[in-house]
């Protein structure tokens, strides 16, 4: 699982609240969705057959003051490389964004838009949207 947001006390709750759901889940963590985006440069390249390093889940905050989002995903799906396609993307905000949330929904990215801070019952629903992906993969 892959988090992004620029706040660190976000982040460190986030991952708190991951923690406790399972604590086996793997967290990779970034304040800055510049650096997250050469992470996963490397970590969803089409070459990268280290399926440990390659991110399921990616959480994304609505609003960052380097670039939102939208534009995270939009930089992201620029770089034809990567293997996104198995990466299931949700987009964590503070501000209950009705249009956000209809644009989020909108993009085929994404699967749901959640309301920080995040639950235990968001890691469910996250949880059971991978294991649904999984069984149809198969």
């Amino acid at each position: 699982m892959v988090l992004v947001d620029d706040s660190q006390r976000d982040l460190f709750i986030t991952k708190h609240v991951v923690k406790k759901f399972d604590k086996n889940i793997r967290v990779v963590d970034f304040s800055s969705p510049i650096t997250a985006l050469e992470y996963l440069k490397i970590s969803l390249h089409k070459n990268n057959l280290n399926y440990l390093t390659r991110p399921n889940v990616l959480i994304v905050d609505y609003d960052m003051p380097q670039c939102n989002g939208f534009e995270f995903l939009d930089k992201l799906r620029a770089l034809e490389f990567l293997n996104i396609k198995d990466l299931k993307i949700y987009m964590l905000t503070s501000a209950l964004n009705l249009i956000g949330i209809n644009r989020a929904k909108a993009n085929f990215c994404f699967l749901d838009y959640i309301s920080k801070p995040l639950s235990l019952e968001d890691l469910h629903s996250i949880s059971m949207d991978y294991q649904i992906a999984l069984k149809t993969a198969n």
